[in-house]
């Protein structure tokens, strides 16, 4: 039976933020375009959670939604963004930068755990594409990253499950491992129990119909393969309600 497993809510706004606080979330991860995978949100958006949402606030710190190997511009864009949100009140970071042949680019790692003073660092799902993960486990361990949000190297946590037991054990009491990635009401427990992790992390989101921009059909702000332009997504408190029910037994 699992027990007191530490719930983080993935969240692309300030509303979603709210949602999560609300659902009994512990922790979130603010981000700005989930559609792209998460990136930096606004300071306005960091501003806002830190002024009226009391649970910690990890916020991510990547430029652009394709891939994790990043030029001298972005590099210096990120640690930027580090000191706005540090000055803004931020209780973590959460970034992640590779090379082009997808092992951790330590020096640039190096340059943005610098930036973050004594804030909790986790470095992201950029682990789940390297060649090597117990070499890569090795490098974040010893980088001083707190956290590894992982699906254990698989499409999500369930089919991750084996690697996500794998390297709990093996990292244990050296860095926390946050599995994440498609889990859900019908296979948290599972997951938390055949793993043993100590926290989950997850993204549930439900429509709102939007129709401000359908007066004049004409004229397109997405590109075709985009979501359509009647609605827009936002955290689904009752799937965290039900997550937090079932992994707290409050």
């Amino acid at each position: 039976m699992v027990n007191d497993i530490l719930v983080e809510i993935c969240c692309g706004s300030f509303l979603d933020a709210l949602e999560a606080e609300k659902a009994g979330a512990d922790r979130i991860e603010l981000n700005s375009s989930l559609f792209f995978g998460g990136l930096t949100p606004s300071a306005g958006t960091i501003a806002k959670v830190k002024e009226e949402v009391s649970i910690p606030c990890m916020v991510m710190i990547r430029p652009r939604g394709i891939g994790f190997c990043y030029t001298e511009e972005e590099l210096s864009a990120m640690e930027r963004d580090i000191d706005i949100a540090l000055d803004l009140g931020a209780d973590g970071f959460v970034f992640g930068v590779l090379n082009e042949d997808s092992t951790i680019d330590i020096n640039a790692c190096k340059r943005l755990i610098k930036r973050c003073g004594d804030r909790e660092i986790m470095f992201h799902r950029a682990f789940d594409v390297v060649p090597n993960p117990i070499e890569a486990l090795d490098i974040i361990i010893d980088l001083g990253f707190h956290r590894i949000l992982t699906s254990g190297q698989a499409k999500n946590s369930y089919e991750g499950i084996a690697f996500l037991k794998q390297i709990i054990e093996r990292s244990k009491g050296q860095i926390e491992i946050l599995p994440g990635g498609g889990i859900r009401s019908h296979n948290v427990v599972e997951i938390c129990e055949r793993t043993g992790c100590t926290q989950v992390h997850l993204g549930p989101l439900r429509k709102v119909l939007e129709r401000s921009s359908l007066y004049n059909p004409e004229i397109k702000f997405l590109p075709s393969e985009l979501p359509r332009e009647d609605s827009y997504e936002i955290v689904d408190r009752e799937v965290v309600e039900e997550i937090v029910r079932l992994v707290k037994h409050r």
